[in-house]
C-alpha cells in the first residue's frame, strides 16, 4: 500500500504530473515516458557540494537523487541515472528507508535537503516533507529541476518547497526538440517559472551564515553553437520576470560519450561564447547570481558509484 493522500493516488492513477500527459496508472505498475511506477525510485542520497554557494555552502546538501528523468536531455551529465531505458542506476526504496537514509545523512550537512529531478515524483516529495516535518525535523527543501514542470503541479507544492532551483535550458523549440524531444519546453518552462515567481518573489532570502532560505533561483546552462538561445532566456527572465532574480550562469558544459556523433554538441563552450553570454547578463540588468569559471567544465562531473559524499 502507498503511503500517499487520497488526491495524490488520484493524480499518480491518471498520471498527468508531468507535461508528457502520458494519463498511465502508475499506481497499478503502468510506465509513461518516464517509466517509472509510483515507487520511490531513487538512485542516491548523499551528501553533494556542487551547488551555489548558498545551497551547498561548506558542509553540502543532503541531495534525493530521483531515478529517471521527464526530459531526457541528449547531453545529460546525469545520464547514469536519468536515461529511461536501458541500465540506470535504481534504488527502489520504502518510505522508512529513505527517511531514515535522509535522518543519516542530514546530520553533516547544512541542514538543507534538495530533490533532484523530481517533476515526475511531486506526490513523492510532498510526503517526504511531511513525514520529516511530523518528526520534528524542519530543514530547507530546494527543488531542483530540469523546468520542464507543469505549473498546476507546482501549485500543489506551495507551502512545501522552500527554494526553487529551476533549470531554464532554452527558448528556442527546435533546440529543445532536437536535444530534448520537447519542442513546447520553452513554453511549458516559461509557465513554470511565473509559478515559482509568484510564490517566491525575487528575494532570496538568507539566512545569518549566508544560507538560501527562501525562494528562487534560475540556472542557465550555455550549450555550445547555442549563443542566440542563451541571450534570449535571459531577455525572458528580464522582460516576464525580474532582472533582480539570482541567475546561476553555468559554463560546465562537457560532451559526454551520448553525444560525440552530434556535432553541434561534442564541444565544450569557448571562453569567447560564454563571455558574450556574460555581456547580456549584464546588459539585461541583472547583478544577482553566480558565474563560472571557463574552465568548470573540468571538475563538475558527478559521480553515482556510492553513497558517500562526493564533490564534483
Amino acid at each position: 500500500m502507498y503511503p500517499f493522500s487520497r488526491s495524490d493516488i488520484e493524480l499518480l492513477s491518471n498520471c498527468k504530473l508531468c507535461p508528457r500527459n502520458c494519463g498511465v496508472n502508475r499506481i497499478a505498475g503502468e510506465l509513461g515516458y518516464c517509466n517509472s511506477d509510483a515507487g520511490f525510485h531513487i538512485s542516491s542520497i548523499c551528501i553533494h557540494k556542487g551547488e551555489e554557494p548558498v545551497i551547498s555552502g561548506k558542509k553540502g546538501i543532503c541531495n534525493i537523487f530521483f531515478s529517471r528523468c521527464n526530459l531526457q536531455c541528449l547531453f545529460c551529465q546525469n545520464h547514469e541515472i536519468s536515461r529511461t531505458k536501458g541500465t540506470v542506476l535504481n534504488k527502489m526504496m520504502t518510505l522508512d528507508d529513505v527517511i531514515q537514509k535522509i535522518k543519516e545523512t542530514l546530520l553533516f550537512t547544512e541542514n538543507i535537503i534538495g530533490f533532484v529531478s523530481p517533476s515526475h515524483f511531486a506526490p513523492h516529495v510532498k510526503i517526504i516533507i511531511e513525514t520529516l516535518r511530523t518528526e520534528g525535523l524542519n530543514p530547507t527543501f530546494v527543488y531542483n529541476t530540469n523546468g520542464y514542470d507543469k505549473a498546476e503541479t507546482l501549485k500543489t507544492l506551495e507551502g512545501y518547497i522552500d527554494v526553487y532551483l529551476p533549470d531554464f535550458k532554452y527558448l528556442d523549440p527546435d533546440l529543445s526538440l532536437a536535444f530534448s524531444q520537447a519542442r513546447n519546453y520553452p513554453e511549458i518552462a516559461g509557465a513554470a517559472l511565473k509559478e515559482m515567481f509568484r510564490q517566491k518573489g525575487s528575494t532570496l532570502r538568507m539566512s545569518d551564515e549566508g544560507m538560501a532560505e527562501s525562494g528562487l533561483i534560475i540556472r542557465h546552462l550555455v550549450l555550445p553553437n547555442a549563443l542566440d538561445n542563451s541571450v534570449r532566456v535571459l531577455k525572458y527572465i528580464a522582460d516576464e520576470l525580474s532582472e533582480r532574480i539570482h541567475i546561476s550562469l553555468m559554463s560546465q558544459y562537457f560532451p559526454m560519450p551520448q553525444v560525440r556523433h552530434i556535432p553541434q554538441l561534442n564541444r565544450v563552450i569557448t571562453h569567447e561564447e560564454y563571455e558574450q553570454v556574460v555581456n547580456a547578463f549584464h546588459q539585461f540588468g541583472f547583478y544577482r547570481g553566480w558565474l563560472q569559471e571557463p574552465e568548470s567544465n573540468s571538475h563538475f562531473r558527478p559521480s553515482f558509484e556510492n553513497d558517500q559524499a562526493f564533490e564534483v
